[in-house]
Order: structure tokens, then sequence, then C-alpha cells
């Protein structure tokens, strides 16, 4: 019987210069490798897992179902990822301050596991509500999703989005993806129907101040109204109202994080009455007021988003191409 051409190579492969075979090299060399290094899967702890091609997960995490390769860049402080316009963009473009699915899904498994409840008071057209979805494809499992929202208007493109996205999932041979829970009303009271501690991630985009109000202007010759949905339909509110607003909002959400869990905060900043508005810092300082802990600001930087000549050429205007996140635990 002639030899097997590959078991050939494979000998020569790991026969030492005496003309050896050397067992330990062949061992060594058909393990697993990640980025260079030989993961030799022998000499894991009980309580780690090789996950092949996404590194070694670690058992004792409580907080993600990321391994330590994938940890590492979920750390990164810069979210420097353009998100195609997909999803039926068209659709959820038509409310100002949507966020990419993708985007929304990316976070929430920084902060979750698979299974795990999440929660947006000011669920918009769903982007927490579609990234939740999202994951039982795109990352280790389904999570359950619960947003508020008191305009029924969003909630119809929520679900006009959801059949049809499904429709080109279905063409394209795609998995369904799965209908949350959302509800119409105010966030103040629907929160009281949630039990303590029943959800373990809170993801949102609070409505902002005024913005949502009032007309936007670019210069003097071009003007457009804000499609941010109102909060507070009765007034316009100052800035310290509309902190005092989040704040009362925040106490309210709190008793419903499960302890040690996570909340993020997209807000961005603005720039008006030619002053910069540190949005960001100054809502940081509300919530924590309220007993959550700042851990982290995360900046979302968008490559595709336009710029303005802006204030040229008398005075220096920035072009606001970021987001920021502010990521809260709940540690008492």
């Amino acid at each position: 019987m002639s030899e097997d051409p590959d078991q050939h190579e494979q000998s020569r492969l790991f026969t030492t210069d005496d003309g050896e075979f050397d067992e330990s090299r062949a061992k060594e060399d058909t393990l697993p490798v990640e980025d260079g290094e030989v993961i030799n899967t022998d000499e894991l702890a009980d309580h780690q897992t090789y996950i092949e091609g996404r590194g070694i997960y670690d058992e004792r995490n409580p907080i993600n179902d990321l391994t330590g390769k994938e940890w590492k860049f979920a750390t990164k402080s810069v979210l420097d990822k353009q998100y195609p316009p997909d999803f039926q963009h068209e659709l959820r473009g038509q409310h100002g301050g949507q966020k990419p699915p993708r985007l929304c899904a990316d976070i929430i498994q920084r902060f979750t596991q698979a299974g795990d409840v999440i929660l947006d008071p000011f669920a918009g057209v769903g982007g927490t509500l579609f990234g939740a979805s999202l994951c039982e494809y795109e990352g280790s499992g389904f999570r359950e999703a619960i947003g508020f929202e008191i305009n029924d208007e969003w909630i119809e493109v929520y679900e006009e989005v959801l059949e049809a996205e499904n429709a080109d999932r279905a063409a394209a041979g795609k998995g369904k993806l799965q209908s949350q829970d959302i509800r119409h009303g105010d966030c103040e009271e629907l929160i009281t129907e949630l039990e303590n501690s029943s959800v373990d991630f809170l993801l949102t985009d609070v409505p902002y101040w005024s913005m949502d109000k009032v007309e936007q202007t670019r210069n003097v010759n071009k003007t457009r109204e804000s499609k941010l949905g109102g909060f507070n339909t009765n007034s316009l509110q100052t800035k310290d109202e509309w902190l005092d607003d989040m704040q009362t909002k925040f106490e309210k959400f709190k008793p419903v994080i499960k302890e040690d869990g996570y909340i993020a905060v997209f807000i961005g900043d603005m720039y008006r009455e030619q002053s910069y508005n540190f949005l960001s810092a100054d809502l940081a300082r509300s919530i924590q007021e309220v007993g959550l802990t700042l851990k982290a600001n995360l900046i979302w930087y968008d490559p595709s988003k336009d710029l303005h000549v802006y204030g040229y050429p008398f005075s220096y205007i920035p072009s606001m191409v970021h987001q920021n996140i502010l990521i809260f635990r709940k540690e008492n």
C-alpha cells in the first residue's frame, strides 16, 4: 500500500534535524493559533473555554459573552465605525435621533449576555430593540428588549421597519428578526409596570434640551424643522429644566436595573448662542446625583457625517461628527 502523501508531508514537517519524529512539536503545531500565539487547550483552567476564531472565554464573566480577545477591543474609548445606511434607513430616518441598529447591537454585546433584558425608555423608532434582536444572528444570542415611546407615530415606524426588514431577510435566506416589546406611553408611568431589578441593561438616546422643539439654523438662508418628537409639549425647557427632568426620570429608572447593571446613554454636545454646550458633562453630573456611578465616556465617531462651513471666515465653530455614550453602573 502506497504512503499517503498528506501523512508523508506531516511527517516531514514534524521531523527533527536528526530525522526523528518530534511528537511535542506535532502536538503544538496542531493547536489553534491566535494573534501569532499557540493556544494550548490542555493547559486552560476549568473556567476557560477556547472558542475557535474568537479566543478564550472565561466562564466567570458575569457581564457579557465576550472572550478576552474581544473584551480588549470592546474597551476602546472611541468607536470609529461607520454603520451602513441600511436596515430600512429611509423609514427610520423620519426620526432625527435614530441610532443604527448594528451600533446598538455592538453596545449591547459589551454589557449583556444572551437572554438578558434590555430597556430603552426613549425608544424612538427602535434602534435599541432592533439591536437586541440582531444579537441572535450577529452576536452570542437573542436579548429581550422593552421600549417605551410616547409618540405612537414612531411605534408605527418601528413595526413597519420590522415587517419590511424581515421581508428583505426572507428574500436573502436570512432568519427572521423577533419582534420586541414596545409600549406606548409616558416613560415615568410605564416604568412603574416593571419589577425592581428586572432589567439587565438600559440603553437609550435621551430627548435633547429644547432641540426637539425649535428650528435648527445652519445659516441665515436655511432652516429646518427638527424631526425629533417632543417630550414636554406644554412649553420649551431651559437647559436647567431639562437637566432636572432627566434627573427625575433616571431616579425612577434606577430601581428596575439589577445590582451591578450598566446604563448607556447617548448624548451629543451642542453649539448654541455663540457658545459650546457641554451637555454630556452636564447630563453626567445630573445622573450621578441619583446614585449611579459614571464608569466611562465612549465616543462614537461617524466618518460619514456631513461637514458644514460654520463661522467662516470670522469664527471657529466645530462640525459635530461625534456623539458621547455615557456609561454608568448601579453599584449600591
